[in-house]
């Protein structure tokens, strides 16, 4: 017989980014980010702004895993998230009910949390924009969940098809939603150097006229290319 599991599953303290990290990260696009991290660390293109940020959104993750059709474990996120956090909630990319919508928000934006992220739906648009918390979701419904669990808090989850940890650092803009693993955090900021510079050079060239980039030309002049008559 399967014992019943706890209602929820709750990690207070965990390891959280030095706030330099997140100051060198503030304004940076999700591009330079992921270009930053070798390309990779987006979630699934379907979690896309529902309220959109007014500025590239930065914040810790602060983790939750809902489930389907129930959002106990985010209530319990809520109630451990502070200043500068962003909820990031799991829900097994459940489609059938929204996981939360303007009241629970209004409530992290009281708070100090500077963002909201999920795999799955929210409601309530007009209350959404109204409370202006950046909200990025797969989509929108009416239906609501139920507040039972099981679910955890701060536990290690999987969005969009990537790992996050409470601790991450979430970056978001039009584009998407980015997250750096705190692991990866001080490589990433170092590396952005780099892209920033290699960006602003390409771009400068393009503006100047640039129709077909070095690199590309370099490729289509070698051995690496088999010309077919």
């Amino acid at each position: 017989m399967i014992k019943d599991p706890p209602a929820l599953k709750i990690r207070r303290a965990f390891p959280r980014p030095d706030p330099a990290l997140l100051q060198a990260l503030a304004g940076q696009p999700t591009g330079f980010v992921v270009d930053a991290m070798g390309g990779r660390g987006a979630l699934d293109h379907r979690i896309r702004p529902i309220v959109p940020a007014d500025k590239i959104m930065v914040g810790v993750a602060v983790t939750c895993d809902c489930g389907p059709a129930d959002n106990l474990a985010l209530f319990g996120a809520l109630s451990i998230a502070g200043r500068g956090d962003v909820l990031v909630a799991a829900t097994d990319g459940f489609t059938g009910t929204a996981v939360t919508g303007d009241l629970l928000l209004g409530m992290a934006r009281n708070k100090g949390v500077v963002g909201f992220v999920t795999d799955g739906l929210v409601r309530d648009l007009p209350g959404l924009l109204d409370v202006g918390l950046p909200c990025f979701a797969a989509g929108l419904t009416p239906n609501s969940p139920a507040r039972a669990g099981p679910g955890t808090v701060g536990l290690p989850i999987v969005v969009g098809g990537v790992a996050v940890s409470s601790g991450d650092i979430i970056v978001a803009d039009a584009d998407g939603v980015v997250v750096v693993p705190l692991a990866r955090a001080e490589a990433t900021v170092s590396a952005l150097a780099g892209v920033r510079a290699a960006e602003a050079a390409l771009d400068r060239h393009v503006r100047e006229g640039l129709e077909v980039p070095d690199f590309v030309t370099g490729i289509l002049a070698s051995d690496r290319v088999a010309e077919i008559d």
